[in-house]
């Protein structure tokens, strides 16, 4: 449950906090008209990405047992990859983000067309909502009980709506660079945990037959049934007795990362005099 609420919260608050600036943005210049295309623009992108993982997970039911498997590895791969680009994009860009959002929108309006702030928004949720998509396929697949994954994926997007429409309000505040590196260090752990998980099933597929004997005994830590073994297991990925395999792949994801998530960013340099007196227009900045 609890990597669903923090992929669901993670990619929500990013989908909400791009769409919650470009909301009060027009509101904020009397344009209640784009303002409805946005929300057009975010059902729609919503409802495509629902749509996509429905899909994805009759495709996997579809297939015979051994080739569930090669699909489930190559779910879980793209997910690593999905999780992995949106944490070290965040990571380079969570400070900026805003002024970014509020450069671009400025450049719309100014020239006279609200038509690529709606685009903008649209592609956030699109882009935002394929990842959340390919990542709870995946989780579903590893999860003892897709019930709670379900409700922990939905919480987290509850809470991340909230927070976009605080945003919209304006009654909310957040170091977002601080919040994107928390959470950026528990998805890292989880992505890392997913990287084991697709060498189990390209195992079962029988597409890896190296370094197949137990690496390690952990079931003093990782007792089935037990809440060490739902937090250890569910979260980070870690079994009770890992092969090999699994736990190189798990270190070889965590160790380069890792590090490089938790390295304090750059600090934003004081403004000279010059550019207090008169700041120079930033160039518009292109939100992937």
């Amino acid at each position: 449950m609890l990597p669903a609420f923090v992929i669901g919260l993670r990619e929500g608050v990013e989908a909400a906090l791009i769409v919650g600036m470009i909301a009060a943005f027009l509101r904020r210049h009397e344009r209640a008209d784009a303002l409805r295309w946005v929300v057009i623009g975010v059902v729609l992108a919503g409802s495509l990405c629902l749509a996509a993982g429905v899909a994805l997970h009759a495709l996997e039911r579809s297939l015979p047992p051994q080739q569930q498997e090669g699909f489930e590895t190559v779910l879980g791969l793209l997910a690593v990859v999905a999780v992995t680009y949106m944490v070290l994009w965040m990571r380079r860009h969570a400070r900026t983000l805003k002024a970014s959002i509020e450069v671009s929108a400025g450049l719309a309006l100014a020239q006279g067309s609200a038509l690529a702030l709606v685009l903008m928004a649209f592609l956030a949720v699109l882009r935002e909502g394929l990842e959340t998509a390919i990542f709870l396929v995946a989780a579903f697949q590893n999860s003892a009980n897709p019930r709670l994954t379900g409700t922990g994926a939905l919480l987290g997007l509850v809470v991340a709506v909230g927070f976009g429409y605080a945003i919209f309000a304006g009654g909310v505040r957040i170091d977002l660079a601080r919040f994107f590196r928390v959470t950026g260090v528990v998805l890292v752990l989880v992505a890392a945990g997913l990287v084991a998980s697709a060498i189990h099933t390209a195992h079962e597929a029988g597409w890896v037959s190296v370094l197949q004997r137990p690496a390690a005994d952990l079931r003093w830590l990782v007792r089935p049934g037990s809440v060490s073994s739902a937090l250890i297991t569910g979260m980070f990925g870690i079994q009770p007795r890992p092969t090999q395999a699994e736990a190189l792949g798990w270190l070889v994801f965590v160790v380069p990362v890792l590090p490089f998530v938790l390295w304090p960013g750059r600090r934003a340099h004081r403004p000279s005099n010059a550019t207090r007196n008169g700041p120079t227009p930033a160039p518009p900045v292109a939100i992937p």
